[in-house]
């Protein structure tokens, strides 16, 4: 069983709060525009760290991570990338892999809104957590953390906080 904390769009940002939303996952994935290698390493200071790069990220973040990680957890296929769309509406750069292949956890960033979505033609998973950072048209900052035990995704819980709520 891993317990995961998923997030995206943290833009250089990584609210207080949501590192205690995160304290009691083994493993943190971040779907994109971390905005900085300091927010990585923050994050991985936390919990280990397993991420892909966004539009917005420079050569350090673009060396450091890949655009895609397809990989295993427990026996779910995972696949993170920053830029793919959602059911019905796949962005064209991994519609062709996401039908031929698809995976069972499907999970993308960049748009800035939470999403979790059942394709049940393609028989995945999709999450887009919106985005945990204080930049961007969203007035609610949103993470998620969930279980994966077998094949089963379970325990979906979401983190919320306000963009310019005070940090006490």
């Amino acid at each position: 069983m891993k317990r995961i904390g998923l997030l995206s769009d943290t833009h250089g940002f990584v609210h207080p709060r949501l590192k205690l939303f995160f304290e009691k996952v083994d493993e943190i994935w971040h779907a994109g525009d971390i905005g900085n290698i300091e927010t990585a390493e923050e994050l991985a200071a936390i919990k280990p760290l397993k991420a892909v790069y966004g539009n917005i990220d420079g050569t350090d973040i673009r060396k450091t991570w890949p655009l895609h990680q397809r990989f295993l957890c427990e026996d779910v296929d995972v696949w993170i990338t920053h830029i793919g769309g959602y059911p019905g509406h796949y962005e064209q750069t991994v519609k062709p892999a996401i039908i031929s292949h698809p995976p069972d956890l499907f999970i993308c960033g960049h748009s800035h809104i939470l999403k979790v979505i059942y394709d049940q033609k393609l028989n995945l998973l999709h999450i887009n957590p919106g985005a945990a950072g204080n930049k961007g048209f969203h007035s609610v900052c949103t993470a998620v953390r969930f279980v994966i035990d077998g094949k089963d995704i379970r325990d979906l819980e979401i983190w919320e906080m306000k963009r310019n709520e005070v940090v006490l």
